[in-house]
């Protein structure tokens, strides 16, 4: 999401705070992990080939449409650029901002000389996928947040979250996709109404797990009703992904299974429209 209007209040916050940043861990575990594995090496029967099981792949991605829902500004605008009738061959010309559809939010979107869209190692982009519901209190409250007290509910149930995961929201928010004004819960900013991330869930995540990237099923990693944006200045800050307007997140089992983000490396992008699946 981007909103020219909220320039200010967003400045103003990092002038009075300066920008969240949250070291990445040191490799020294790592290394310790590395060492006790050539000392204890895996038996003759460990090493055995598994059969190969089937996997099951699951779109988290909206189709991009015309008219798609966005945060602010001019949506998705689409026209026949060449047809089969004139031309012998089809093609469209598509005009949207970087911020439409499912798409990832890069470092660069809140940061001036944080990492762009190009920027991005392969390596971040495939990883761990966790998924943590709170689809039950978003139907009661519809600027409900991922909790601290969430997450540990989620590690009691489902085991501890993988250092660089992606942990997404599932709020059944991607079911209003269809209904602009059921999806952004209110006429225009600032009276967006739709559930998101707290600040102090997304700093747990980072400081105790290492995420690479957090996600969600709405227009914003911010709850609706933020104006100031405090999660996107924490994860962004920290050099870290977010990515917004993912779909499909009910159908994905809690733990176990591997996000793929396929994002085009736009150059100077601030992010971009991305094919998000999972896969197990």
């Amino acid at each position: 999401m981007c909103l020219p209007g909220t320039v200010e209040a967003v400045r103003a916050r990092v002038e009075e705070e300066g920008l969240p940043h949250i070291n990445r861990r040191t490799a020294l575990a790592g290394a310790a992990g590395a060492a006790a594995a050539v000392a204890f090496p895996r038996s003759a029967e460990a090493r055995k080939p598994k059969a190969r099981s089937s996997r099951r792949v699951q779109d988290l991605t909206h189709v991009f449409r015309e008219g798609s829902p966005v945060f602010a500004g001019p949506e998705p605008q689409r026209e026949d650029l060449f047809t089969y009738a004139n031309d012998g061959f089809y093609s469209q010309r598509w005009t949207f901002g970087e911020h439409s559809g499912t798409h990832m939010d890069a470092p660069g979107h809140f940061v001036p000389g944080a990492r762009r869209t190009p920027d991005i190692k392969p390596r971040e982009l495939l990883v761990p996928l966790a998924v943590v519901d709170i689809s039950e209190k978003a139907t009661q409250d519809p600027n409900a947040v991922v909790t601290t007290a969430d997450l540990r509910q989620f590690e009691r149930r489902h085991g501890r979250i993988k250092r660089r995961s992606l942990v997404a929201m599932n709020s059944g928010w991607d079911a209003k996709a269809d209904d602009e004004a059921a999806y952004k819960g209110g006429d225009a900013f600032p009276n967006y109404n739709f559930p998101g991330w707290s600040e102090a869930a997304v700093r747990w995540l980072l400081e105790e797990r290492d995420i690479s990237a957090i996600g969600v099923d709405t227009m914003s990693l911010d709850p609706g009703n933020s104006t100031t944006f405090p999660v996107h200045l924490l994860l962004l800050g920290a050099d870290r992904y977010g990515l917004e307007n993912l779909a499909n997140l009910g159908s994905v089992r809690p733990r176990g299974t591997t996000a793929v983000v396929g994002v085009i490396p736009w150059e100077e992008g601030s992010g971009g429209p991305a094919r998000v699946m999972a896969m197990r």
